[in-house]
């Protein structure tokens, strides 16, 4: 394979929260070392799905899942395994649906929260976590700086050719606080901060990096349905490829191809959309 990639997710941050708040990516962005577009979220703009098209580049209307609560073993060819088949590690710090769609499903929390299976078909490195007893008065999640860490050891100690990041802290905050509100300002404004220092190491330890969305929030803190707040995101790439003029608007299928193609790897013929960097 040609290339190492990284792609971080952070849930649930709409275009206007990621161009107006985070002010490292924005940095980068006039400074030349980043890109930036919108990245517009398929239908149903719901977590679950959204997880799921990222990885396969078919809508949910071919995978199947229809929300958080029709959660799956996906049957698609996905980033995971087709750059397993040319020869990649690959790895993921992610919510526990992730297992479920690209691993197995069930999750077992024993057996699935924290693997390392190098004979994988899918994903080698593994670390879940389910946020089991989420609700708006306790949000379950983990640090981000702590995930961020993690991905960063796997890389290190594991070469990993592929690796994902997903936490919904951003998502969360949204449904308790909606968008516009001095907590939700303040919580990715943490966020740009305690992502900042991983992205130049990653740069260094030869990674091209994509920080993206899986969707948007409304004023009401709600997502799942059309509209730019909704489905919209913004999609940062760190890296050397060509991309597309600054006022494109890229689909959420057009992320898997892109991403094998910059691996080197084969695209599957299941993934239709044209790949967005060259």
């Amino acid at each position: 394979m040609t290339n190492k990639l990284l792609l971080i997710i952070l849930d649930g941050v709409p275009w206007r929260n990621w161009r107006r708040l985070f002010g490292n990516l924005e940095g980068w962005v006039d400074s030349g070392a980043a890109r930036v577009w919108k990245h517009r979220a398929v239908l149903p703009s719901i977590s679950a799905s959204c997880y799921a098209s990222i990885h396969t580049g078919v809508p949910p209307q071919v995978h199947g899942c229809t929300g958080n609560g029709n959660v799956f073993r996906l049957s698609q060819p996905d980033i995971f395994s087709e750059v397993r088949k040319a020869g990649g590690v690959t790895g993921a710090v992610a919510h526990s649906f992730w297992s479920q769609f690209f691993n197995r499903h069930p999750f077992d929390y024993v057996r699935d929260i924290e693997y390392d299976e190098p004979d994988s078909a899918t994903i080698n490195h593994g670390r879940f976590h389910s946020m089991t007893g989420y609700g708006k008065a306790n949000q379950m999640t983990p640090s981000d700086v702590d995930l961020f860490a993690t991905l960063t050891s796997l890389c290190a100690r594991f070469g990993l050719t592929y690796g994902m990041l997903h936490t919904c802290t951003l998502d969360s905050m949204g449904h308790r606080f909606f968008h516009d509100s001095e907590e939700m300002d303040h919580a990715c404004f943490v966020m740009d901060e305690m992502l900042a220092p991983f992205i130049p190491q990653w740069r260094a330890m030869g990674y091209e990096v994509i920080v993206t969305a899986d969707h948007g929030q409304d004023a009401r803190g709600h997502h799942g349905g059309r509209g730019e707040l909704q489905q919209d995101a913004a999609l940062y790439y760190f890296g050397a490829a060509e991309g597309p003029a600054e006022d494109m608007v890229i689909d959420q299928l057009q992320l898997a191809p892109t991403i094998l193609g910059r691996l080197g790897v084969p695209v599957p013929g299941t993934m239709q959309a044209t790949p967005f960097l060259r």
